[in-house]
């Protein structure tokens, strides 16, 4: 998406639409629409004039991949008001090209352990039920393969992923799923994106109201279990765990991400009784235990598993990434 400086330096054109960061930034600061926390977090950053540019220039980008930003305040960041404006974009499009049955079967949202992520969750559901659209959610994080099963399972028209993956702490992302399970085609996620792309003001962007409130409903246990179970179907060789389930010992690191209780749950359930997590890597933690990239592909981030595997006598390594759907093994 071609983005050209113009001559006057502080303004930016994508797609027609003219951005003046300076402009923005000062709508930001003083609009009745944003909230006090974020007009002090640009407050801090008023004589920065590279920060405003970097923040302000445009929009952060709603692609195939949806969204994936620094969290902090600005357009080109992710917070709850970009989040607002993609989950609008989505609420658009669902409305405007499916009927009116399939939007009424909702749509799922699942989020992982990073900073703002169950507020992002939230002010997903919150906007999609201010447009209409029943919005289920979870108690607390789940994991991504979670959230593709609950759509199928609820036979939603779609769902949302709030979540980074393995990017760094400071990260922070939104991915949209279709009603198959599966991250949106480059068609859809394209028509998506033109209706993100033609939401400038976001005072327009509904606010949930009493009438709707009833549209977020709360998912309970029985989804996790039918999940567990899905998974437990998919064992080959049933007779191998059960020969060497009680021996076999397993080192396993969520690294602080969503996948602690679901995977200890199936391997647990199908057999396996010598399961042992890293400790410092055990509980969910957005700043992750001091890892910079909690990618299980890199072996740095399965140091600590291997040296307690090592110092255990186990027998393999598992290791998955923040929201669940990249595993190492080692």
């Amino acid at each position: 998406m071609l983005v050209y400086v113009s001559v006057a330096m502080n303004t930016y054109s994508r797609e027609g639409f003219i951005m003046d960061y300076t402009k923005t930034y000062e709508e930001w600061t003083k609009g009745s629409y944003f909230d006090e926390d974020t007009k002090l977090e640009l407050e801090k950053i008023k004589n920065n004039e590279k920060e405003i540019e970097d923040r302000f220039y445009k929009d952060l980008e709603f692609g195939t991949a949806g969204l994936r930003g620094i969290i902090e305040a600005g357009t080109n960041r992710i917070n709850k008001y970009t989040v607002r404006r993609a989950t609008f974009g989505l609420a658009n499009y669902i409305l405007e090209n499916t009927t009116k049955e399939e939007t009424s079967r909702g749509v799922v949202i699942a989020h992982d352990n990073r900073h703002k992520s169950r507020q992002f969750c939230i002010e997903s559901a919150n906007t999609l039920a201010a447009c209409g659209i029943k919005a289920y959610i979870f108690d607390s994080l789940r994991t991504t393969p979670e959230l593709s099963f609950a759509v199928r399972s609820l036979n939603a028209i779609a769902g949302i992923v709030i979540t980074a993956s393995h990017n760094p702490p400071e990260y922070n992302g939104y991915k949209v799923y279709w009603e198959d399970g599966a991250q949106v085609m480059p068609e859809i996620a394209n028509a998506i994106t033109e209706k993100v792309n033609s939401i400038h003001d976001y005072s327009t962007i509904p606010t949930l109201t009493g009438a709707n409130k009833n549209l977020v409903v709360l998912l309970d246990e029985s989804q996790d279990t039918k999940f567990i179970e899905a998974v437990k179907s998919q064992i080959i060789r049933k007779d191998l765990v059960k020969n060497v389930g009680k021996s076999f010992k397993i080192v396993y690191t969520p690294l602080c991400g969503t996948g602690n209780i679901p995977i200890r749950r199936a391997l647990k359930e199908v057999g396996f009784e010598n399961i042992i997590v890293v400790p410092e890597e055990e509980n969910p933690d957005p700043n992750f235990a001091g890892l910079d990239y909690p990618n299980p592909e890199e072996k740095k981030a399965l140091n600590r598993g291997i040296l307690l595997a090592k110092e255990k006598g186990a027998d393999l390594v598992i290791a998955t990434d923040p929201d669940c759907d990249r595993v190492g093994v080692a």
